[in-house]
């Protein structure tokens, strides 16, 4: 009945059927809401606790040879609706790390765009070679609505990425970064026990 009162009665159904769906095809995870798309499943390694919204996206393109896991979950990860997470070479997330809708975050380059071998804009793009760049995310980050992770980021532990940020460098342990490309504005002082403002 309390699932009834939260989601409605066709909500409730919607619910239950992904319940079911997780339990058969993903025992270890918590919910995977349906629609949900998972691609060369045997090179992701979803963790444990893992929780998902509608229509996320998840995709191994092993780009090395004998790449055992390209995608990686740690332990009670949470992500929102329509997260798309590609994997060409090691996406690593890590434990409690939540995430909300609309995310994108890929280690695949399509093409080169810098040095001398660069690919040129007269070739059809999907004639261009893939490139990875491993990217992780450690404990315990936030990562707001919108945002991109591009190849080769790393964001340190507790750190907040805000909503519609473009990741392109790393992220230092606990900080809050915003913008395109995201800058850090705050980083937690654990003596004062309080988020400071760093002048940018």
């Amino acid at each position: 009945m309390e699932m009834i009162k939260r989601y409605g009665f066709f909500g409730a159904i919607k619910l239950l059927k992904s319940l079911i769906y997780t339990k058969i095809n993903f025992s270890k995870s918590r919910i995977i809401r349906l629609p949900f798309d998972i691609r060369n499943k045997r090179f992701i390694n979803l963790g444990v606790g893992l929780t998902t919204g509608v229509g996320c996206r998840i995709e191994a393109f092993p780009q090395k040879p004998n790449l055992l896991n390209t995608i990686t979950f740690g332990d009670n990860v949470e992500i929102n609706d329509y997260v798309h997470i590609a994997g060409g070479e090691s996406v690593v997330i890590g434990n409690n790390v939540l995430i909300a809708s609309k995310v994108y975050i890929s280690d695949i380059n399509h093409g080169m765009y810098k040095g001398l071998n660069s690919d040129n804009p007269l070739t059809t793009p999907n004639s261009r070679s893939l490139s990875t760049n491993p990217i992780f995310i450690h404990d315990n980050v936030w990562i707001g609505e919108g945002v991109c992770v591009m190849p080769g980021v790393v964001i340190g532990k507790g750190s907040v990425i805000g909503a519609l940020s473009v990741v392109t460098k790393n992220i230092p342990d606990y900080c809050i970064a915003v913008g395109s490309p995201a800058k850090v504005i705050k980083q937690y002082d654990f003596d004062k026990k309080e988020w400071i403002s760093i002048l940018i």
